[in-house]
């Protein structure tokens, strides 16, 4: 883990997504992140050690998906399949498919495992499941503007994590999507899906990954605005701990109430032309029951915690 040290930010952004606004002032006290996000070999150690069964492993419940098809509420988690050709980006279902033994050891379903990816990011891990991974290792899940802050790696205002060129001198700096979405990657950034961590410069806290690769999720509830007065840069808050559950339901689904995080960083799917949100200052709902092929995580220990964590060990 690498000290963070905390401080006063810019946070969000008006120059985007409408859910990233306002900008605004915040501010976090110092803290200690993974320089990676938990790798297959990670999560292989602690399914071992506990003998957890993430959520994707489990069988659904009918009474959260009222109306469902039975034989979508067997375990199962969501998969990303390349489509033949171009295709209404409006509409995820034409990407994203319920993949019946989709999980953590087999990322894309029956046939496929993690045997050549110990060093990935591990996938198709729900909000509890990351939890129960923290948990285990002593540690804590960040909040947005935690992750937030550390992705910046002190960059104030920066569009990108390496500063304000998406690829500065034709380099890519992280694992995006390159060609049209969701039908052609010509992959010119060396992976066509996820990369085995730290494949890129660290930022300037020497964090690895903290744009593209995978989606990260953070502890804040979504929102689809900051609440934060950005009239106010005398009142930054302190350690902003996001809005209540009741808000993160998403209204597009009405009868179907699973609560939404927010995940950061963007993910290998990330393209100019459909999603720009390999930026710190971008931000995604993301419902807690969902394992998908592009999410993962990584864990913060805050000062407290780890004088905790040294007063238990010794």
């Amino acid at each position: 883990m690498l000290r963070i040290p905390g401080g006063r930010f810019r946070m969000g952004s008006d120059r985007h997504y409408p859910e990233e606004r306002p900008a605004h002032d915040a501010a976090v006290s110092p803290f200690f992140m993974d320089a990676t996000t938990v790798t297959n070999a990670e999560f292989a150690a602690f399914v071992a050690a506990t003998g957890y069964v993430t959520v994707a492993e489990r069988p659904l419940d009918p009474a959260l998906y009222p109306g469902a098809d039975p034989a979508m509420l067997a375990p199962g988690a969501l998969v990303f399949r390349m489509t033949e050709g171009p295709v209404d980006t409006r509409d995820v279902r034409n990407w994203w498919h319920w993949t019946p033994g989709a999980c953590w050891r087999h990322p894309e379903g029956p046939g496929s495992d993690i045997a050549d990816r110990a060093d990935h990011p591990v996938v198709q891990v729900a909000f509890e499941d990351a939890e129960a991974y923290a948990r285990w290792a002593g540690k804590a899940l960040p909040t947005e503007a935690e992750w937030e802050f550390a992705a910046r790696g002190g960059l104030d205002g920066a569009e990108f994590v390496w500063g304000e060129e998406l690829t500065p001198g034709g380099a890519h700096l992280a694992n995006t999507w390159q060609g049209p979405f969701p039908w052609r990657n010509f992959a010119a950034d060396g992976h066509e899906r996820t990369a085995p961590v730290a494949s890129y410069p660290p930022n300037g806290y020497g964090l690895y990954d903290m744009a593209g690769n995978v989606w990260q999720w953070t502890t804040d509830w979504f929102a689809a605005r900051h609440e934060a007065d950005p009239t106010k840069p005398c009142c930054a808050p302190q350690d902003p701990r996001g809005p209540a559950m009741e808000g993160s339901y998403d209204p597009a689904q009405p009868r179907i109430r699973i609560p939404r995080k927010v995940v950061k960083g963007g993910s290998f799917l990330c393209a100019p032309s459909y999603c720009r949100r390999y930026r710190p200052a971008a931000r995604h709902a993301q419902m807690v029951d969902t394992g998908m092929s592009h999410i993962g995580f990584r864990c913060v220990l805050r000062d407290t915690e780890a004088g905790h964590t040294q007063e238990t060990a010794a």
